[in-house]
Formats: structure tokens, C-alpha cells, sequence
């Protein structure tokens, strides 16, 4: 089989960096200046609060960005030896045909995603290459019933084209 691959859409994530920043700015300027966004409602200390929170949260999410901007593999490459996921921070890489179970998809307007169900979830948490993934992936697995998931946001590719892809390479192998 020849190998498919997917390459990341620098610009549509450019742009999701650029919103990152924008937070970052923004919970920087509630720690540097909280007695301005201050009111009854909003004591100074919640303010200053926030913006920390805005700002490592959203600072963590520009640095996890920025390396897919910067990085050369494809976001996406599907093979014989299964499906390679670099679409997304909590990606693991290769994902084996042997532990693919099926797909499932689920979101709202342009935040779909689509969840690779998997006989081996443990095995893929484990090979997490940080903490931060590692929690993210254990809270995909208890609520969506897999830690494995392809972001279409960050490819190249519309997500029913790449839902329709992905469906019919698991229906191929299953013969």
C-alpha cells in the first residue's frame, strides 16, 4: 500500500497560536494591572488570579502550538503499519491496526474531532511523552471512551473527507 499523508495546516494553526497569544495578553494584563478589570462583582485578587490562570493555561497551549508550526512531519500519515497521529498536543505517534477498534466523531460547528477507539488504551497513556498529555489522555479515555483522538482543525483536510479516509483504511483491513 502506498503511504497517505496528511499534512498539518500551518495557517489554521498560526491562527490558533495568534488566539493563544492573545489570552496570554490579556491574563497578563489582569496580573500587571488587576485594580483596572477590577469591580463589585470581581474583587482585585479574582482578577489577578484569572490572569495567571489565562496565562499559564494559555502560555502552555502557545508553546504545545508553536511546535506544531515549527515541526516538519506530516499531521497525519496512514501506512500498513497503521495510523501515525502528529495532529494534536496529546498525539502518541504510531497508532497499530491490530489495537484499532473503529473511529467515532463528535463535536460542535468546526470543533470536530474524531476518536480512534482502541483495545490497548493503557498502552498508548503510557507512551505519553509528558504529565499534562498523560492527564489530558486519561480524561479522553473516561469520557469518550478512548485517550486516542485526531484533531482535523490542524490538517489540511475537511473532517468528513478525512472521517470517510480513515473509515475506509479500518474497513480495509479488517478483511
Amino acid at each position: 500500500m502506498n503511504e497517505i499523508k496528511i499534512p498539518l495546516s500551518k495557517t489554521k494553526i498560526i491562527l490558533i497560536m495568534i488566539g493563544a497569544l492573545a489570552f496570554v495578553i490579556g491574563g497578563a494584563w489582569g496580573v500587571l494591572e488587576p485594580e483596572r478589570f477590577a469591580s463589585i462583582r470581581y474583587p482585585k485578587n479574582i482578577v489577578f488570579i484569572s490572569g495567571l490562570a489565562g496565562v499559564l493555561f494559555f502560555g502552555l497551549c502557545f508553546v504545545f502550538i508553536a511546535k506544531k508550526v515549527f515541526s516538519r512531519k506530516a499531521g497525519l500519515t496512514i501506512n500498513d503499519d497503521g495510523i501515525i497521529d502528529n495532529s494534536n498536543a496529546t498525539s502518541v505517534g504510531l497508532i497499530e491496526w491490530k489495537d484499532i477498534t473503529g473511529i467515532k466523531s463528535w463535536g460542535t460547528g468546526s470543533a470536530k474531532v474524531i476518536v480512534v477507539l482502541t483495545s490497548e488504551p493503557e498502552k498508548y497513556i503510557e507512551r505519553s511523552k509528558n504529565f499534562i498529555s498523560k492527564k489530558a489522555m486519561k480524561a479522553n479515555n473516561r469520557i469518550y471512551g478512548s485517550p486516542l483522538s485526531i484533531i482535523s482543525n490542524s490538517l489540511r483536510i475537511n473532517f468528513s473527507e478525512l472521517e470517510k479516509l480513515i473509515s475506509e483504511q479500518i474497513e480495509k483491513r479488517k478483511k
